[in-house]
């Protein structure tokens, strides 16, 4: 914490200067009662300001360390002043970044108390934010000097980007086309569930599905399909050349939301997922599971800047350190045929690739989709064409965390459904 009296103006010592100049050329009462009253305020003002740099605090404290898209976000203050003269009126400024959220407030605090209050904001773009530092600013009640009080506190907040239901969209299992062999040293969690049946005699109890035998009342075994789930890596293009959109309603915010969405997805279905991405940072994460992998993931396309190199450089990057047989989820606005070299080559090692083509004329962009979309589909890749739409779906602007969800009881009572995720107070710093 670092404190600074200021003066706010030279008028005052300036006339007790004059004034007390006058007393010696012609004493008088009149001059020594001026003296006595300016120079008695002086000093007031100075002893008052001396103790609120010396007993002025503050506490801030935040719930959450990360959160997503749409979540509240809450901070709790604490002012404290331990001094015996109050202060008439406190300042505090917020030098926080976090958009549209501003924690600034002006209040006034009584000798020897403590006022608390919170502040209340919605996350609404993801990134990496700092909360803090924080700035008192207070005076006396003349008004004649001013004392500020920096606090460099600071904590870091995520805010991830959000996860949405993609809509009809099929990843295609790695492995060549038609050709139906399991890949070899396939451990049993990595087999495919499609159905599930009622348990008979001789079933191993490793493959009892337990969420079925409990909602049924009686044992169900998985069925499986004999194929191995296939290692997903997840290709995001955000070449800055190849974008579409304004602000943050562009190509680049729809393909991290389809990148975590794809991720989400794939991890809930037991596969390894990686992500990679080259912006102004190459992301490169290798296919693993978990749902410690899920939020490295999301922080990672949560930092995600443009970048300038190309889908068709990052593709030709990317093909020796790819493993055979894997499912390739191409994220892109692309929509020239340049990077098609480099994906053939990808297939040539039985990678099977699937892309999501976000179409930039649903950004008012003159290019369409839809002619690399027929390429791809006479070439036999799986092609989707996403659009604009996906970002003002409800899904695009979820959160939870930090938002309380109540019932109301035909009585008319409300009851907590779910509170927030953590409600532990944690200082900045």
């Amino acid at each position: 914490m670092t404190a600074r009296v200021r003066l706010n103006s030279v008028l005052l010592p300036l006339l007790i200067i004059g004034i007390l100049g006058m007393q010696l050329l012609d004493p008088s009462k009149i001059w020594q009662a001026l003296l006595v009253a300016f120079g008695g305020m002086w000093l007031i003002a100075a002893l008052w300001v001396w103790s609120l740099k010396s007993h002025l605090r503050l506490t801030r404290e935040v719930r959450f360390g990360w959160a997503q898209v749409g979540d509240a976000l809450e901070e709790q203050f604490t002012l404290t002043n331990d001094g015996s003269l109050p202060a008439t009126w406190v300042e505090v400024i917020d030098h926080s970044n976090l958009p549209d959220y501003s924690a600034a407030r002006a209040i006034g605090i009584d000798a020897r108390s403590t006022n608390t209050w919170h502040t209340r904001g919605i996350c609404k773009r993801r990134g990496v934010y700092e909360l803090g530092g924080t700035s008192l600013r207070s005076g006396d009640p003349f008004g004649i000097y001013t004392v500020e009080i920096f606090l460099p506190e600071k904590s870091t907040v995520v805010i991830m980007p959000p996860v949405i239901q993609l809509p009809a969209v099929e990843i295609m299992p790695g492995g060549w086309m038609g050709e139906g062999r399991p890949r070899p040293n396939i451990v049993d969690q990595t087999v495919n569930a499609v159905t599930v049946r009622e348990y008979t005699h001789g079933d191993s109890p490793r493959i009892i599905h337990w969420p079925t035998t409990a909602r049924r009342g009686k044992l169900y075994s998985r069925m499986l399909d004999g194929s191995p789930a296939s290692d997903w890596w997840i290709v995001l293009d955000v070449d800055s050349k190849t974008q579409a959109g304004q602000g943050w309603e562009n190509t680049i915010e729809l393909g991290i939301i389809l990148a975590a969405s794809v991720a989400d997805r794939g991890l809930r279905a037991h596969h390894s997922v990686g992500l990679l991405a080259s912006g102004e940072q190459t992301i490169w994460l290798k296919p693993n599971s978990g749902e410690r992998h899920r939020l490295e993931v999301l922080r990672a396309l949560a930092m995600l800047e443009p970048g300038s190199l190309s889908l068709e450089k990052l593709l030709e990057r990317a093909n020796p350190t790819l493993g055979n047989r894997i499912s390739l989820i191409i994220i892109t606005s692309s929509v020239t045929n340049d990077w098609l070299p480099s994906l053939t080559h990808l297939t040539w090692k039985g990678i099977s690739p699937t892309i999501l083509l976000m179409d930039p004329a649903s950004f008012d962009a003159p290019q369409s989709a839809d002619s690399l979309a027929s390429l791809l589909s006479e070439m036999g890749i799986s092609c989707f064409i996403l659009n604009r739409g996906l970002l003002q779906q409800p899904d695009a602007h979820p959160g939870w965390r930090g938002q309380w969800e109540w019932r109301i009881t035909p009585s008319g009572r409300a009851v907590p459904v779910r509170p927030p995720g953590d409600l532990t107070w944690k200082r900045l710093g």
